[in-house]
């Protein structure tokens, strides 16, 4: 029975990945800041999952981290699904600070208290740490600049910890998941957006990825075409072009 800890469950796809890892017999610790969602799980699958609430920005995030990995005795997986960012043309100096916070701070603090617990465990089994950045992060983007950059510092932090992991010979994994367009709260009241997926199409195509050990997946394919034709267009011509991120 695998047992799995997923950040940022009480919407979107983290709440879809909770509800069907549970059902598929995992054994499930959620954890985000709103509780109700995490009771809703709970209910549902009494057997399989627990909770804690917890804000990856406070000061016993890591405590109530390993709290929550205790209350599943232990952890195979991490899941990082927490994430805020906002279309804030006008460099709304709050916005961009909570961004930073969740999407730097809080990011750093939870994934490098999971890559110590898999360095001083004994684990058999390889474990495994992932977390949904974004294909944002290819390309610094004017109408939402610090979300586009903090997704590009998950993308390089991740890439580093898989260095030091082999550098250490730690036995985890490391797994970037990178959406497109998902039909979350993130993206607020709007019109369709070009490829947009629905939360429970991209929950299914995020679980495989991580279940099958990818080191980089984008969701969907379509995507990872869109990321690579963004790395490709030149420097010059970036800030001529405007996306509707």
């Amino acid at each position: 029975m695998k047992k799995i800890v997923i950040i940022g469950a009480s919407s979107g796809m983290g709440y879809q990945m909770a509800a069907d890892f549970a059902a598929a017999g995992c054994r499930v610790g959620i954890a985000a800041r709103r509780e109700q969602p995490l009771k809703t799980l709970k209910e549902q699958y009494p057997q399989n999952i627990e909770y804690l609430t917890l804000d990856v920005t406070s000061k016993d995030a890591v405590e109530r981290f390993q709290n929550l990995i205790e209350l599943i005795d232990g952890m195979d997986i991490l899941i990082y699904a927490s994430g805020c960012g906002w279309q804030n043309l006008e460099l709304d100096a709050t916005k961009d600070a909570r961004t930073v916070a969740v999407n730097v701070g809080g990011f750093t603090t939870i994934l490098t208290a999971a890559y110590k617990y898999f360095r001083d465990t004994a684990n058999v089994s390889r474990g495994r740490i992932a977390a949904i950045t974004s294909v944002a992060g290819a390309k610094g983007i004017g109408r939402s600049a610090v979300y586009s950059a903090s997704k590009r510092y998950q993308w390089t932090f991740l890439q580093a910890l898989d260095q030091l992991a082999h550098t250490q010979h730690v036995n985890v994994g490391i797994t970037d998941i990178r959406p497109g367009f998902v039909n979350t709260e993130l993206l607020g009241d709007h019109t369709p957006y070009p490829m947009e997926m629905s939360v429970a199409y991209a929950a299914k195509k995020i679980e495989l990825a991580v279940l099958r050990g990818r080191r980089v997946a984008y969701i969907d394919s379509r995507w990872r075409i869109v990321a690579d034709i963004m790395k490709l267009i030149p420097n010059p011509l970036w800030p001529h072009l405007s996306f509707r991120f």
